[in-house]
């Protein structure tokens, strides 16, 4: 997947047009609670798959990005926040030079000891089918009650179901965001493994040995919101901390979810070596400066434990609001 190319203005005309007739992004929850047909959209279904990031004539150096977030509770503000940012987002990782040929996949996370969509995953793209991804997420808002959610399948999901060709081809991990506030399980279920994923597993996997395989091939952060009551928990924050270490960033404001994915790439891929002016660059893509602000308190931690990087940004794309190829809505 990912072989045609991001249109700003397409995606700004598509934005415009639903504005317009009042008719929302997320046509496939819209179309759940209507019928009451609760199942995973079938592009969306992790069942038996894997998905791929693949070089193109288009483009040569893909680099794989994953965003993956809790859609229970008060998280499912994030998909939502995701799909009215998404130009932004682009804009700040070509315009301003921090990937030349991101492919992003979409997908949402529940509780598999209880809700009825626990994993949905999209396709890595680089175009306005990401878009089209985001709307066919099924924001269930179930969750457990328990303070765990299954993001542990999400990271199974991406150790052993993924084929990308920036690792594969060129050695270059890809990023793996991880959003929500409460704490995985510490064990891959062999059962619900086989249930949701068709994987015949010889006894359940601890999370350790998972993120481990993970981490082989993707730069993987989790996102915690704070302003949330289970967010701003110590023992939620801490039990993080105990997994990924400083890459694990406290966003206390779940709006700036994009800008801080933005930055966190900037800042890895060595284009920003200096906070500030990565918010300069997210402000310039047409980012709000509040959201910005809140991205550079958010990544201060893990950027204090870089090295130093020369920073540079070459535009690939025009500054946001010029004239362009309107592409397909």
């Amino acid at each position: 997947m990912g072989h045609s190319d991001w249109s700003d203005a397409a995606f700004s005309a598509r934005q415009k047009h639903r504005s317009a007739t009042n008719t929302s992004a997320f046509t496939y929850d819209d179309y759940v609670r209507n019928t009451g047909a609760v199942k995973v959209h079938d592009q969306m279904n992790p069942h038996g798959v894997i998905r791929e990031s693949r070089d193109s004539a288009a483009h040569p150096e893909s680099l794989a990005i994953a965003v993956i977030f809790d859609v229970t509770g008060s998280m499912g503000s994030v998909p939502r926040v995701m799909q009215t940012k998404l130009g932004a987002l682009m804009r700040v990782l070509i315009q301003r030079g921090y990937v030349a040929h991101p492919q992003i996949l979409f997908g949402g996370v529940g509780d598999a000891t209880c809700d009825q969509v626990p994993l949905q995953i999209g396709q890595f793209e680089s175009g306005l089918e990401m878009d089209e991804d985001l709307g066919k997420i099924y924001i269930e808002g179930g969750g457990g009650g328990q303070v765990y959610e299954s993001y542990e399948l999400a990271m199974y999901f991406m150790a052993y179901h993924t084929s990308i060709d920036c690792y594969e081809k060129r050695g270059v991990k890809g990023y793996l965001f991880t959003i929500g506030d409460e704490k995985p399980y510490a064990k891959i279920n062999r059962k619900i493994v086989q249930e949701l994923l068709g994987d015949n597993l010889q006894r359940d996997l601890p999370l350790p040995e998972v993120i481990a395989a993970l981490q082989e091939r993707y730069n993987h952060f989790h996102i915690v919101p704070t302003n949330t009551s289970h967010g701003s928990n110590p023992a939620i924050q801490e039990h993080w901390r105990g997994l990924l270490g400083e890459r694990v960033l406290m966003l206390n404001d779940e709006s700036a979810v994009c800008e801080t994915i933005a930055l966190t790439i900037g800042l890895c891929e060595g284009t920003v070596d200096d906070l500030a002016l990565g918010a300069e660059d997210l402000v310039g893509a047409g980012c709000d400066p509040n959201a910005a602000s809140t991205a550079m308190k958010a990544l201060t931690p893990y950027a204090a434990s870089l090295p130093p990087v020369a920073h540079s940004a070459v535009g690939l794309l025009p500054p946001a609001g010029s004239s362009g190829d309107a592409g397909r809505l």
